[in-house]
């Protein structure tokens, strides 16, 4: 079986969500970073240190899922262009 074409905004939608998964996980260890850097920290870290925190857990998964989301959206178009000209990634099945 040969793979001459995938649909993009199908192969990008799952990878989207795939890089949704891994930023909430990165964003996760950030916000336990900044929590451990609040208790080592002053009064004002804090307060710092929990606003970043759960920053992190909201925008690292937004950041990450839209980043994920158009380069694959791209280097899917990609593939179809190359695949058509080279003919494709050669897959067996058993």
């Amino acid at each position: 079986m040969v793979v001459r074409s995938v649909a993009p905004l199908s192969v990008a939608k799952i990878a989207g969500l795939l890089y949704v998964l891994i930023g909430v996980i990165v964003g996760a260890i950030v916000a336990l970073a900044a929590l451990a850097g609040a208790f080592v920290g002053g009064d004002d870290a804090g307060l710092i240190g929990s606003l970043m925190g759960v920053g992190a857990i909201v925008v690292f998964p937004l950041i990450y899922g839209c980043v994920g989301f158009v380069s694959t959206l791209i280097g899917a178009v990609l593939y179809n262009l190359v695949a058509g000209m080279v003919g494709g990634i050669r897959i067996e099945v058993a």
